[in-house]
């Protein structure tokens, strides 16, 4: 093989393999789910819950750029799932106009029902562009409501023994951790919701020292194994996917999410988490 037929090969294979990375991160990883299990240790956590399952879906992004049958395909996975306890973390929806409020409450259709409850908290998106359309994310609190999610604004709710805290949007201008936490003491088995990590380095959270369940970032999209996610909208670069320790204790956990703003995924793939609750603080 002479020197230049080899480099015609060689271009042609590198040719070959931009192309198969390009469709699989375009066309394979955006809508190839992963179950990630593990457990949740939680301090002065009831023995009756030892051992319940709590699942967190987040990011689903009703609208147009996310297949309304690839959500549901989601949601009949969970319910494969058998959750106790289901948690949705934020930006059910990608707001353009209303039609995206009523194919929410097609979606919301499929949610399963869990043994014991649902809480939900909202995201910058589901308050519509530039997150300043309250209304919008009045309206989604309501489409969830009516399937059988409580949207935790700003408050706390016990479920057997464990209470769960939902803070309002980071983005949203709606957030008050004092409002939702003030009544939390340090020794009390609580798990908070929130939307956006970089929520947890703000003040007002005083001496609660749970997890953190959060999402928003979508695992960064793209992951190259040596370099930083590019797309990354938090301020706090840690804030990626996964467990993350905090310094004065609490604990923070980043699901990637189901759906997308953009169609693009590589090393990052959609999520749902199903943690196994058990008695711990490690």
């Amino acid at each position: 093989m002479n020197r230049r037929r080899f480099l015609r090969n060689s271009a042609r294979v590198a040719a070959a393999g931009a192309a198969g990375v390009l469709g699989y991160t375009f066309g394979i990883e955006p809508h190839w789910v992963e179950v990630v299990q593990r457990p949740l240790p939680v301090a002065g956590l009831p023995p009756s819950l030892v051992g319940n399952r709590l699942i967190q879906i987040s990011d689903l992004h009703v609208g147009p750029q996310v297949d309304d049958s690839y959500l549901v395909a989601c949601l009949q996975t969970v319910a494969q799932l058998k959750p106790d306890l289901l948690t949705i973390t934020g930006d059910l929806i990608t707001y353009r106009e209303p039609k995206q409020l009523l194919q929410l409450r097609q979606l919301l259709t499929h949610l399963p029902k869990p043994r014991l409850a649902s809480f939900a908290v909202l995201g910058n998106h589901d308050y519509g562009p530039r997150w300043s359309m309250p209304d919008v994310a009045a309206n989604v609190t309501g489409e969830l409501n009516r399937a059988g999610v409580r949207v935790l604004r700003n408050e706390s709710v016990p479920v057997a023994g464990l209470t769960f805290v939902g803070l309002d949007d980071l983005w949203g201008r709606a957030f008050a951790p004092e409002r939702a936490l003030g009544g939390i003491s340090a020794t009390q088995a609580a798990i908070a919701l929130c939307h956006n990590p970089d929520a947890a380095d703000r003040p007002g959270w005083g001496t609660f020292r749970g997890w953190i369940l959060a999402g928003h970032t979508h695992g960064g999209q793209c992951k190259s194994p040596f370099l930083p996610p590019p797309i990354l909208p938090v301020r706090n670069r840690r804030y990626v996917a996964g467990e993350v320790p905090l310094a004065d204790g609490r604990r923070l956990y980043i699901n990637r999410g189901l759906g997308h703003s953009l169609q693009v995924r590589f090393n990052a793939r959609p999520e749902i988490t199903v943690f196994t609750l058990t008695t711990g603080t490690a």
